[in-house]
């Protein structure tokens, strides 16, 4: 649980990118993801290049080049993602705490909140492995028709 509310936020920005990458129909630059992203495009190549390793990307050189997803998103959980950008079971083993050397109520404290953050960890990873891209990109769609009838383009009620 611990690795995961350290690394939260760099799953969801990873996600962002790849649901940007797959509405976009055709490959993105570093420059383009990191604008989307709000941030730097370093940043953005340094991650691309752990999802090109894991399989989920392919970079295209040249003219007109950029990141384009290498699997359909249907086959793409955001347990295998977490897993990709390497924050999957890096939590320090549960009971230590850097304020537990010798002081007894602390080792108790720990303890008690071990099994049951381990159980929570196994909830979210069981939960991960449930979702996949697919699923967030039919969200994405269903929010967006519902905010296009919410506020209908200009053009769209001149065409009528």
């Amino acid at each position: 649980m611990i690795s995961y509310m350290k690394s939260k936020g760099r799953l969801s920005a990873v996600l962002h990118a790849l649901l940007h990458m797959a509405h976009r129909g055709g490959p993105m630059t570093s420059d383009e993801l990191a604008a989307c992203l709000r941030t730097h495009a370093v940043v953005v190549r340094r991650t691309m290049a752990g999802l090109r390793e894991a399989g989920f990307v392919v970079s295209e050189r040249g003219h007109g080049g950029g990141w384009v997803l290498a699997r359909d998103l249907a086959s793409v959980t955001l347990l295998d993602v977490q897993m990709a950008v390497g924050d999957a079971g890096s939590a320090p083993a549960h009971g230590e705490s850097p304020h537990a050397d010798g002081c007894v109520i602390e080792q108790s404290v720990q303890r008690a909140l071990a099994g049951s953050l381990r159980e929570a960890e196994a909830l979210l990873m069981k939960r991960l492995g449930e979702v996949t891209l697919a699923d967030l990109s039919a969200d994405f769609n269903r929010a967006m028709a519902a905010h296009a009838a919410r506020h209908p383009s200009p053009e769209a009620s001149h065409a009528a």
